[in-house]
């Protein structure tokens, strides 16, 4: 299957339309939360290109993310 370059979004795209913040993304794919396309080159830059595929992939696994931030108990003191 040929996948035309406009149809292909950047990092940021894909996780707009997730509706998370790029950076979040980018922690998931280092921490090998989801998966994420190979990292291509265009001109002197690497990038990673989002295909539809790809984002539909990552939008079933995010609800089973922890998203890592852990409660902290508070200790109860009497009065």
């Amino acid at each position: 299957m040929v996948i035309n370059r406009k149809q292909l979004k950047s990092t940021r795209d894909a996780a707009k339309e997730l509706g998370i913040h790029a950076i979040t993304l980018h922690r998931y794919i280092s921490a090998k939360k989801v998966p994420a396309p190979e990292i291509q080159r265009v001109g002197r830059i690497k990038v990673r290109l989002w295909s539809q595929k790809d984002i539909d992939r990552v939008r079933q696994l995010l609800p089973k993310i922890a998203n890592g931030r852990k409660k902290k108990k508070r200790k109860r003191t009497k009065k």
